[in-house]
């Protein structure tokens, strides 16, 4: 038996970037300045958008000591459990994922993320942009009203834009643009000839010339600010507008005649594997991911942006936006699971009423939890945690514990790994 505790509070980080919420309209300034993170002071005019939960060198937790929690784990490596150790080679106090809170004011970039070939390739060539070799694939667990763009659409949905969005068409040549037009009009399935005539017009479109670029977004904003609508744009008129008030004259703006366009209300969820095309738009959220910082944009972002290597690491797999959603299931009483297809993670979403209480049984790897609203204590064999509004907890192996929320309702989530 460890001798050491097997719930421990953890101290978070936060990141202050341009397309955060601004002040404490952010939901990681709210659970940052509620839990008195050391160090965080709230400015109403700074942008807060990420909050940070775990082992990544770019930055890492701490627990209250000060101690790095990668050490701590190093050195006490029961807290993660035998087998996870040993599959994910984890011995190093490194978890093999990296939990995030996510406060969206404006979008992110158009960009994807590096499946382990291309991470440790790129890694090795470019160290100072792509930070680790490890693959990202990621799932974004909507805690407000949240909009992003996510993999392609359909080929007769872009085929149907190319025929009524001149301005799109303008941007790709016509002899791209016949060849898709004519496969999309006899199938909507992914194969080698689908995801060919689909990756060529993408690379023509992220490749146009800047000066085209600009005169093509004039014309279609203009057009759609004056109620001049297709049918097949009503959906996204507002979020062109938008896009174009945020970035003027990128190309990610055209973006959206390509991807998916995903309206998650809060608890829905959705998963992006490597080298899925997507941008997150507006709303704030739980995000999960394996533990990596590698990002490769293309659009829609004032950071440097690789359009070589995001267009040859893309899949093209072309699909309705249902492909991308995570469907949940019940694990506990007032406890939902939402299990992607990857080894490396997994989220349980806990919702308390006031006073009530649930109990976990035990996992065989390690978690990382966060209150998000409420407070109420968390019990383990060997004692008890009190938890307010942002604390961030870890969960050792093994370990069985039982939450109970105070006098109102209380909202924690966690994440885990296990070992295949």
């Amino acid at each position: 038996m460890s001798s050491v505790p097997q719930v421990f509070a953890v101290v978070p980080t936060t990141q202050s970037y341009d397309w955060g919420k601004v002040g404490s309209d952010s939901k990681v300034a709210q659970l940052a300045a509620a839990s008195k993170v050391p160090g965080f002071s709230l400015e109403e005019q700074k942008p807060y958008a990420e909050l940070w939960m775990g082992t990544h060198p770019s930055s890492p937790s701490h627990l209250q000591s000060d101690e790095a929690l990668s050490e701590y784990l190093a050195a006490h490596p029961e807290l993660i459990g035998d087998k996870v150790n040993k599959y994910y080679d984890a011995t190093n106090g490194n978890l093999p994922f990296l939990f995030k809170v996510l406060s969206i004011g404006k979008a992110l970039s158009i960009q994807s993320h590096p499946d382990k070939q291309t991470a440790e390739k790129l890694h090795a060539e470019q160290p100072k942009i792509y930070k680790d070799p490890n693959h990202k694939p990621e799932m974004a667990l909507a805690i407000t009203p949240f909009t992003g763009l996510c993999g392609f659409l359909p080929l007769y949905r872009i085929s149907t834009h190319l025929s009524f969005t001149a301005e799109f068409a303008a941007l790709i040549p016509s002899s791209a643009i016949s060849q898709f037009t004519e496969i999309a009009s006899s199938t909507d399935s992914s194969g080698p000839k689908e995801k060919a005539a689909l990756k060529a017009v993408f690379a023509a479109l992220m490749n146009a010339d800047e000066a085209t670029v600009k005169a093509q977004l004039g014309k279609l904003t203009a057009r759609l600010a004056a109620g001049d609508v297709h049918p097949s744009e009503t959906e996204l008129t507002d979020l062109i507008l938008s896009l174009e008030s945020q970035f003027p004259g990128d190309i990610g703006i055209f973006c959206p005649f390509m991807l998916n366009f995903i309206k998650l209300a809060p608890g829905e969820a959705m998963f992006l594997s490597a080298g899925e095309p997507h941008a997150y738009v507006s709303g704030d959220m739980m995000e999960c991911m394996a533990n990596s910082d590698n990002v490769i944009r293309a659009g829609l972002t004032p950071k440097l942006r690789d359009i070589p290597n995001l267009i040859s690491g893309l899949t093209y797999l072309a699909a309705q936006p249902s492909k991308h959603l995570v469907q949940p299931s019940t694990w506990g009483p007032v406890t939902t699971l939402y299990d992607p297809p990857v080894a490396e993670f997994s989220v349980l979403q806990v919702q308390l009423d006031s006073k009530q209480e649930e109990a976990h049984k035990a996992i065989e790897g390690p978690s990382i939890a966060i209150v998000t609203e409420g407070e109420g204590t968390v019990s383990f064999e060997g004692g008890d945690l009190d938890v307010v509004k942002g604390s961030v907890f870890f969960v050792a192996a093994n370990a069985e514990i039982k939450i109970k929320a105070g006098g109102e309702k209380t909202t924690v989530f966690r994440a885990f790994v296990e070992a295949p």
